[in-house]
C-alpha cells in the first residue's frame, strides 16, 4: 500500500528530525550538565520546571494548565519516584503526547490498567520472538541494504545515512511494511511530526499541534486498514501486527482501533530514541579511543559501552510523574495533583553516586542507567533498539580504520530533552 505525500519529508524523516532537535534544545543553555550539578548541590528539589525556564516542552505541564511543578536533580530522589506506580502516577502524560496515541498509550497508564495492557503486548517480544527478527530481519536490513550501501565509499554522514534510516527502516519491517519503502518514509515521517507538536509558545502550538493531530489520525487511520486487512488474511504472519491480533491475556484481546493506537504509539520511539542512542554512543567511542580501541578488539564489550553512554547522555534527559497525595520529597512538601519534571540527565552524573560522573568509563560498577526507563515503566521496547544498536555498531566497528571526518566539525551532542549530535561525520581506509 503506496500512501505517499508530496509534502513529507523525505530522507526517512531527516528535516522533521531535524525540527524535533531544535524545540528541545534549550535556549542559551550550552552545558546543561553543569547547570545540574549547580542544582544538585543548591535546590535538589527546586519549585518550578527548568524545561519551562529554558523554553522546553516539558511532559510535567505539556498542556499548559498552569499545574505547579518541581524538578527533581538527585539519583536517589529520582529513583524512589521512578519505583512507586502508587503514589507518582504517570496519567499526565496524556495531556500531551499521550493526547496524540489514543487509549493505548502504556506510559500513561498506572496500576492495574497499566500491568494489564503491559501482559498483552509483551510476549510480542519474547525471546523467541526477538531472535527470529534478529535472524530474518534486523541482519540482513544491516548488512545487505546499510552495510553494502556504506561498503562502496570511504566516507558518510552517520546520522542521515544510518542512524535515522535504520531504525525506521527496521520497525516498520518488524511491522510487516518493509515490500513498501516509499510508505516507510512517508509514515516515518508522521511519527517524527508528532514529536515536533508541542511547543511552549502558543502560537506555534496552535499551528504544531493542529499537524501534529492530523499527522497522528492519518497514522492511526492507514495503520487500522492494514490491521483489518491481515486479521481477514487470518493473522498468522510472524509480524508484529499479526501477533498484536493474536494476543490475549485473561480472555482480552485487542481491537483494530486498539492495535492501531498501540502501533502508533510505538513509531516516534523507534526513530527518536535509538537514533540519538546510537549517534551518542559513537561520539563517546571517538572521543575515548581507548575504549574504542578495546571494543574493536573485544565486541562483547559493547553492553557495558552502550551502558555508560546511556547514563553519560542519556537520550530521553527528562521525565515526569504526578503526585497522588500530599507528599514530601527531601523536606519539601508535594501537594497532591503537583508534577516532577525528573532529570534523568542529572541522576545519572550524580556525585553520590557516581565517581568522577563525568568520565566515560565503561569499567565503572553497574548501577541502573535509567535510559530505558526504570521500574514498571521500563522501554517495552528496549530489547528491539539494543538488537538495532548491536548490528549498527558491529557494521561500522568492520570499517577499516573508523574515524572522524577531519574535514568536517567534530560532532556535538546538544539538547536539553532528546539529547544528541546533529550530524557525524566519518571517513575510512580502503579495505
Amino acid at each position: 500500500m503506496t500512501t505517499h505525500d508530496p509534502s513529507a519529508s523525505g530522507a526517512d524523516g531527516e528535516p522533521a528530525f531535524t525540527a524535533v532537535s531544535a524545540i528541545y534544545d534549550g535556549a542559551g543553555l550550552d552545558d546543561p550538565h553543569s547547570l545540574y550539578a549547580r542544582l544538585r548541590a543548591t535546590s535538589p528539589v527546586m519549585e518550578g520546571d527548568i524545561l519551562a525556564r529554558y523554553g522546553v516542552p516539558s511532559q510535567a505541564d505539556y498542556a499548559n494548565r498552569g499545574r505547579k511543578v518541581f524538578t527533581l536533580f538527585r539519583n536517589a530522589d529520582i529513583t524512589e519516584v521512578l519505583r512507586n506506580d502508587r503514589l507518582w502516577t504517570t496519567e499526565l502524560l496524556t495531556d500531551g503526547l499521550g493526547s496524540f496515541f489514543g487509549d493505548m498509550f502504556l506510559s500513561g497508564r498506572s496500576g492495574a490498567a497499566h500491568r494489564s495492557l503491559r501482559n498483552l503486548l509483551q510476549p510480542c517480544f519474547a525471546p523467541a520472538v526477538l531472535k527470529r527478527w534478529q535472524d530474518t530481519l534486523i541482519t540482513p536490513l544491516t548488512e545487505n541494504v546499510f552495510g553494502s550501501a556504506l561498503r562502496q565509499k570511504r566516507h558518510a554522514e552517520l546520522v542521515s545515512e544510518l542512524f535515522l534510516p535504520f531504525p525506521i527502516r527496521t520497525i516498520y519491517a518488524i511491522l510487516g511494511f518493509a515490500d513498501d519503502p516509499e510508505s516507510v518514509e512517508y509514515f516515518a515521517d508522521l511519527a517524527l511530526r508528532v514529536l515536533a507538536g508541542p511547543q511552549v509558545d502558543p502560537a506555534k502550538a496552535e499551528l504544531t499541534m493542529a499537524r501534529a493531530f492530523e499527522a497522528s489520525h492519518k497514522l492511526h487511520d492507514f495503520i487500522v486498514a492494514v490491521v483489518a486487512d491481515r486479521r481477514a488474511a487470518g493473522a498468522d504472519g510472524e509480524d508484529m501486527i499479526s501477533r498484536l491480533i493474536r494476543a490475549e491475556f485473561e480472555g482480552r484481546a485487542l481491537s483494530d482501533d486498539e492495535i492501531g493506537d498501540i502501533v502508533r504509539m510505538l513509531l516516534p520511539a523507534a526513530a527518536e530514541s535509538t537514533t540519538r542512542t546510537m549517534s551518542n554512543l559513537l561520539v563517546h567511542l571517538f572521543a575515548n579511543p581507548d575504549v574504542l580501541a578495546r571494543l574493536r578488539a573485544d565486541r562483547s564489550l559493547l553492553p557495558k559501552v552502550l551502558k555508560e553512554s546511556m547514563r553519560l547522555e542519556p537520550v530521553a534527559a527528562f521525565l515526569a510523574r504526578q503526585a497522588a497525595e500530599d507528599t514530601d520529597i527531601g523536606g519539601v512538601a508535594i501537594p497532591a495533583g503537583a508534577a516532577v519534571s525528573i532529570v534523568i540527565a542529572s541522576a545519572l552524573r550524580d556525585e553520590t553516586l557516581f565517581e568522577h560522573p563525568n568520565d566515560f568509563d565503561i569499567d565503572r560498577p553497574s548501577i541502573p542507567t535509567l535510559g530505558f526507563g526504570y521500574g514498571a515503566h521500563m522501554c517495552l521496547g528496549m530489547p528491539v533498539a539494543k538488537l538495532e544498536i548491536d548490528a549498527a555498531m558491529n557494521l561500522l566497528l568492520d570499517l577499516p580504520n573508523l574515524r572522524l571526518d577531519p574535514v568536517h566539525s567534530a560532532p556535538v551532542v546538544r539538547g536539553m530533552q532528546f539529547r544528541g549530535p546533529e550530524v557525524v561525520h566519518v571517513v575510512w581506509d580502503e579495505p
